[in-house]
Protein backbone atom coordinates (compact mmCIF):
# COMPACT_ATOMS: atom_id res chain seq x y z
CA UNK A 1 0.00 0.00 0.00
CA UNK A 2 3.28 2.39 0.35
CA UNK A 3 5.41 1.03 -2.52
CA UNK A 4 3.20 2.40 -5.14
CA UNK A 5 2.23 5.52 -4.41
CA UNK A 6 6.28 6.22 -3.06
CA UNK A 7 7.66 4.53 -6.28
CA UNK A 8 5.07 7.11 -7.95
CA UNK A 9 6.20 10.52 -6.70
CA UNK A 10 9.74 9.02 -6.55
CA UNK A 11 9.31 8.70 -10.40
CA UNK A 12 7.90 12.47 -10.54
CA UNK A 13 10.95 13.81 -8.89
CA UNK A 14 13.85 11.81 -10.74
CA UNK A 15 11.68 12.51 -14.18
CA UNK A 16 12.61 16.28 -13.30
CA UNK A 17 16.64 15.20 -13.85
CA UNK A 18 15.67 13.14 -17.10
CA UNK A 19 15.98 9.49 -14.51
CA UNK A 20 14.55 6.60 -13.90
CA UNK A 21 14.33 4.86 -10.94
CA UNK A 22 17.05 1.63 -11.57
CA UNK A 23 19.47 4.33 -12.80
CA UNK A 24 19.07 6.67 -9.65
CA UNK A 25 19.54 3.17 -7.87
CA UNK A 26 23.02 2.62 -9.82
CA UNK A 27 23.89 5.63 -9.16
CA UNK A 28 23.45 5.71 -5.35
CA UNK A 29 25.62 2.81 -5.00
CA UNK A 30 28.19 3.77 -7.44
CA UNK A 31 28.10 7.37 -5.15
CA UNK A 32 28.53 5.31 -2.21
CA UNK A 33 30.76 2.54 -2.97
CA UNK A 34 32.92 3.96 -5.74
CA UNK A 35 33.18 1.67 -7.83
CA UNK A 36 31.29 -1.79 -8.49
CA UNK A 37 31.12 -5.07 -11.10
CA UNK A 38 27.79 -5.37 -12.90
CA UNK A 39 27.07 -8.63 -10.95
CA UNK A 40 27.39 -6.77 -7.40
CA UNK A 41 25.06 -4.33 -9.11
CA UNK A 42 22.65 -6.77 -9.97
CA UNK A 43 23.06 -8.39 -6.21
CA UNK A 44 22.12 -5.42 -4.62
CA UNK A 45 19.21 -4.30 -6.78
CA UNK A 46 18.17 -8.57 -6.88
CA UNK A 47 17.83 -7.87 -10.78
CA UNK A 48 19.15 -10.02 -13.37
CA UNK A 49 22.53 -8.94 -15.04
CA UNK A 50 21.41 -8.12 -18.33
CA UNK A 51 18.55 -5.74 -17.16
CA UNK A 52 21.76 -3.85 -14.96
CA UNK A 53 24.16 -4.22 -18.43
CA UNK A 54 21.34 -2.43 -20.31
CA UNK A 55 20.64 0.35 -17.38
CA UNK A 56 24.42 0.60 -17.44
CA UNK A 57 24.64 0.65 -21.18
CA UNK A 58 22.07 4.02 -21.19
CA UNK A 59 24.44 5.52 -18.21
CA UNK A 60 27.13 5.35 -20.16
CA UNK A 61 25.32 6.97 -23.20
CA UNK A 62 24.28 9.35 -20.81
CA UNK A 63 28.38 10.30 -19.70
CA UNK A 64 27.25 9.15 -15.66
CA UNK A 65 29.46 6.17 -15.26
CA UNK A 66 32.60 5.26 -16.61
CA UNK A 67 34.72 1.58 -16.54
CA UNK A 68 37.29 1.27 -14.92
CA UNK A 69 39.94 -1.75 -15.41
CA UNK A 70 39.36 -3.90 -12.69
CA UNK A 71 41.86 -6.89 -11.47
CA UNK A 72 40.06 -9.47 -13.73
CA UNK A 73 39.95 -8.60 -17.59
CA UNK A 74 36.93 -10.04 -17.74
CA UNK A 75 35.00 -8.12 -15.02
CA UNK A 76 33.63 -4.51 -15.90
CA UNK A 77 33.85 -2.36 -13.19
CA UNK A 78 32.23 1.00 -13.26
CA UNK A 79 32.23 4.04 -11.53
CA UNK A 80 30.79 7.45 -11.58
CA UNK A 81 32.05 9.99 -14.31
CA UNK A 82 32.80 13.28 -13.13
CA UNK A 83 29.43 14.11 -14.91
CA UNK A 84 28.10 11.03 -13.23
CA UNK A 85 28.94 12.93 -9.70
CA UNK A 86 27.26 16.02 -10.27
CA UNK A 87 24.13 14.80 -11.24
CA UNK A 88 23.90 12.49 -8.24
CA UNK A 89 24.90 15.43 -5.79
CA UNK A 90 21.99 17.41 -7.54
CA UNK A 91 19.71 14.47 -7.44
CA UNK A 92 20.89 13.91 -4.46
CA UNK A 93 19.43 17.44 -3.23
CA UNK A 94 16.00 16.62 -4.39
CA UNK A 95 15.53 13.05 -2.97
CA UNK A 96 16.67 14.31 0.40
CA UNK A 97 14.04 17.18 -0.18
CA UNK A 98 11.55 14.20 -0.92
CA UNK A 99 12.51 12.22 1.97
CA UNK A 100 12.26 15.15 4.77
CA UNK A 101 8.28 15.53 3.41
CA UNK A 102 7.37 11.60 3.78
CA UNK A 103 8.74 11.74 7.14
CA UNK A 104 7.30 14.77 7.95
CA UNK A 105 5.94 14.24 11.96
CA UNK A 106 7.89 11.43 12.22
CA UNK A 107 10.58 11.17 15.03
CA UNK A 108 14.36 10.52 14.92
CA UNK A 109 14.01 7.51 17.35
CA UNK A 110 11.01 6.17 15.47
CA UNK A 111 12.58 6.65 12.02
CA UNK A 112 15.20 4.58 13.55
CA UNK A 113 13.00 2.05 15.00
CA UNK A 114 11.02 2.08 11.63
CA UNK A 115 14.83 1.32 9.97
CA UNK A 116 15.56 -1.50 12.39
CA UNK A 117 11.91 -3.27 11.75
CA UNK A 118 12.31 -3.27 8.27
CA UNK A 119 15.29 -4.66 8.03
CA UNK A 120 14.65 -7.10 10.18
CA UNK A 121 11.65 -7.86 7.77
CA UNK A 122 14.00 -7.91 4.94
CA UNK A 123 16.13 -10.64 6.79
CA UNK A 124 13.24 -12.91 7.58
CA UNK A 125 12.40 -12.44 3.45
CA UNK A 126 15.61 -13.43 2.31
CA UNK A 127 16.59 -16.70 4.35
Amino acid sequence: MMYRPFENRLNVHLAEHQLYRAQWTILYYLANNESATLVELSHYMSVEKPTVTRTINRLEELGLVEHVPGKDKREKRMQLSAAGQKVYKDVRVTIDQYEQEILEGITEQEQIEAIRIMGEIRNNITK
